[in-house]
């Protein structure tokens, strides 16, 4: 399974999937509790008990990411942890992964092309004023590689200052790239072409 690196701008974003203990446990507390409570205005649902279940969390957090083998990772804001949170992640692409994409809502086809140079052309979906106003304003970036799909989600909690960080984000998203563990006897038979290059 591929694994995904990037290149954050350690002066705007601070990376939670490689903090581990103490270390930047005060970010994953900040980018689990927005997330929570995101998903509990979206829902309607009134979620008191939302500072323990970070704190919980944030706890386990670290472990999981190690599970997760670098196929996830995690920034939030540096200036304000709980402002955006960017989240990249990479899945095989399965008939039942393309049938769900296939099916999601008329406005998620309102893309734009998006390239980077490590994966080539991949589509932009910016919301920056969701119909629903307990939604928050958000942008994923995908590529389909064919085998697998890379997504790059980031969810912002305030609707004026999502336009002033998205920039930042568009820059973190084209860092983003694929590195494999190849044996040295696998090197001479694999082919690689450059994502940017034709087809």
């Amino acid at each position: 399974m591929p694994r995904l690196q990037a290149d954050a701008d350690p002066l705007l974003w601070v990376p939670v999937t490689e903090s581990f203990g103490f270390r930047g446990r005060r970010h994953r507390k900040a980018a689990i509790r927005m997330l929570l409570s995101q998903a509990g205005g979206a829902t309607g649902a009134d979620r008191p008990g939302t500072g323990v279940a970070a704190w919980a969390m944030s706890q386990a957090a670290p472990l999981l990411m190690r599970k997760a083998a670098g196929r996830v990772l995690v920034w939030v804001w540096k200036a304000d942890a709980e402002l955006v949170v960017v989240m990249a992640q990479v899945q095989q692409a399965t008939a039942q992964l393309r049938t769900a994409r296939a099916m999601m809502p008329m406005e998620y086809d309102d893309t734009e092309d998006f390239r980077s140079a490590h994966l080539g052309m991949g589509e932009k979906l910016e919301m920056s004023l969701p119909a629903d106003p307990r939604t928050p304003p958000f942008a994923t970036y995908t590529w389909d590689t064919g085998t697998h799909f890379v997504t790059v989600t980031a969810v912002c909690s305030d609707r004026e200052r999502f336009g002033t960080i998205v920039g930042a984000v568009d820059d973190l998203a084209r860092t983003i790239r694929l590195v494999e563990d190849l044996e040295v006897g696998e090197s001479p038979t694999v082919l690689r072409i450059d994502p940017g290059g034709p087809y």
